[in-house]
């Protein structure tokens, strides 16, 4: 097996937290658990998705709010945070509070763009500024810019007995240097790179008229190290769906062979008028999954990856998968757990 470019450093995962919109506590409470589950395996890090109306997680900075009081040493992160949803300055005062409740482990994932459907919950969410929103990168800009320390008023001092500031307040040093980009194409790639952000890419890449995902993905990799200020050491996270099944039951084994090849023929071809690449899905031994990724050419830029759970397994399925990804992949692939699972 040829070795990866990158000794991989860095192993996390990723999941979107589903719940029964009848009993919506169990299901936070379980992506709660699996948190903790990674913490003990040594993972060095755990992803939360961002869901809008829907059964999954919708506020991932209050998820992890809860995490931070339930772990003490994983790496918290969003990915993604999709800001047409929010208010720069508001979520600029929540990041930085749990990253101070957190003691510094907050990685905020974010990304630009209209919100998904737009058209139906513009008025519910923007009612008189709809029109007017900048869905644009300037939103990241401006969050940095607020996460960093930088003015948003023109007074600081006292009225009464009241004392303001004129930054957010709390102000979490190096918490904008923990600020992550999710991006797919080569434009969104460099614009990263560009602003000092780190780099967060999945399995799903904009075609812009090529083909060959791994290799796509590699070439925006090579874009936003060219662009960014730390060249070769500008960090990236890769975010494939990968499912080792060494200790697997054969009802296991099935299903997760069945949940990839019903997104296989998406791989084929780019889908929607975006022209996405799909990436297929990892499933096997972790010595077979080991081999497939040493030879992909995005995961040879990487020494960072947060696995992607998939979407609608059972938590006993998650167990299995966390702790053969830590205890046969991440050794497989040169990685050493942060401490001693147990």
């Amino acid at each position: 097996m040829p070795p990866p470019s990158r000794p991989l450093r860095k192993l996390g995962f990723l999941t979107i937290g589903l719940f029964d919109e009848a009993d919506p506590r169990r299901g936070h409470e379980a992506t709660l658990r699996v948190i903790e589950l990674g913490e003990r395996l040594g993972f060095d890090s755990a992803w939360v998705r961002h869901r809008h109306l829907q059964f999954g997680i919708s506020s991932p900075v209050a998820v992890l709010a809860a995490a931070t009081q339930r772990t003490s040493r994983i790496d918290l992160g969003t990915a993604v945070i999709p800001l047409g949803w929010e208010n720069p300055l508001r979520l600029a005062e929540d990041l930085a509070t749990v990253d101070v409740l957190s003691g510094g482990r907050l990685n905020p994932g974010v990304s630009v763009g209209p919100p998904m459907h737009f058209d139906r919950v513009r008025e519910a969410l923007y009612p008189d500024t709809a029109d007017a929103e900048d869905f644009t990168h300037r939103r990241v800009e401006r969050l940095l810019a607020h996460v960093r320390g930088e003015p948003v008023t023109d007074f600081r001092g006292t009225e009464g007995i009241e004392v303001f500031s004129d930054r957010v307040q709390p102000h979490s040093p190096g918490l904008a240097d923990r600020l992550w980009y999710g991006g797919g194409s080569f434009g969104s790639a460099r614009w990263a790179g560009e602003h000092g952000l780190n780099l967060l890419v999945s399995s799903v890449v904009k075609a812009e008229g090529r083909t060959g995902f791994a290799d796509i993905q590699r070439d925006q990799i090579l874009a936003f190290r060219s662009a960014h200020p730390d060249g070769d050491r500008a960090r990236v996270s890769q975010g494939l769906v990968v499912i080792p099944t060494d200790s697997a039951t054969a009802s296991q084994r099935a299903k997760y062979e069945a949940y990839a090849a019903a997104r296989l023929p998406r791989t084929a071809t780019p889908q929607g008028p975006a022209g996405l690449l799909f990436s297929p899905d990892f499933v096997g031994p972790a010595e077979e999954i080991a081999e497939r990724l040493s030879a992909h050419a995005g995961f040879r830029e990487v020494d960072e990856v947060a696995f992607a759970l998939p979407f609608t397994f059972e938590a006993g399925d998650y167990e299995q998968i966390l702790t053969d990804i830590a205890g046969a992949l991440g050794p497989a692939l040169g990685w050493k757990p942060s401490v001693d699972g147990g």
